[in-house]
């Protein structure tokens, strides 16, 4: 064969090859901005609480088995909220807590109906270092997903 027949399916080749390894990227890039979207929503809803919003999201890929935290430090005197969504559209149910300094579970949940997404609420008694633990729920499916947690403060 000669090269300039060879060189177009070559071109066809590498190209479909490339198109079917970016797909997963592509795919992984919308949920990461529908799980960014629905976090933001929540949060929306909180500034109307006078909760200040901090302009960084918080994203993260969570699994079905194993959980997230995000080591946080929360001031006393202070009320927070974390607004925390994965896509809408996934499937996949979502809970949450803040560990106190001993280690507890602690804070008041208030779940999206459909298991997507919560707002955290937390009003710590002292000044310090605390953990927002994140996982997957029994109810909805088990996959992995990204997950997008936005934080206010009042």
């Amino acid at each position: 064969m000669r090269l300039s027949a060879v060189l177009p399916r070559l071109v066809f080749v590498t190209f479909a090859v490339s198109m079917l390894l970016l797909a997963p990227a592509w795919l992984h890039a919308d949920d990461q901005e529908d799980a960014e979207k629905a976090a933001h929503a929540l949060a929306y809803d909180q500034e109307k609480e006078e909760f200040n919003i901090r302009a960084e999201t918080w994203v993260r890929t969570l699994e079905p088995k194993v959980g997230k935290a995000s080591r946080m430090q929360l001031y006393k005197g202070n009320e927070y909220c974390f607004c925390v969504a994965v896509p809408k559209k996934s499937g996949v149910h979502i809970t949450g807590a803040v560990l106190d300094l001993e280690g507890k579970p602690a804070g008041e949940i208030l779940p999206v109906l459909d298991g997507w997404g919560f707002v955290l609420f937390y009003k710590p008694k002292k000044t310090g270092m605390y953990m927002i633990a994140i996982h997957q729920t029994e109810q909805g499916k088990r996959k992995e997903v990204p997950c997008a947690m936005v934080t206010g403060y009042k």
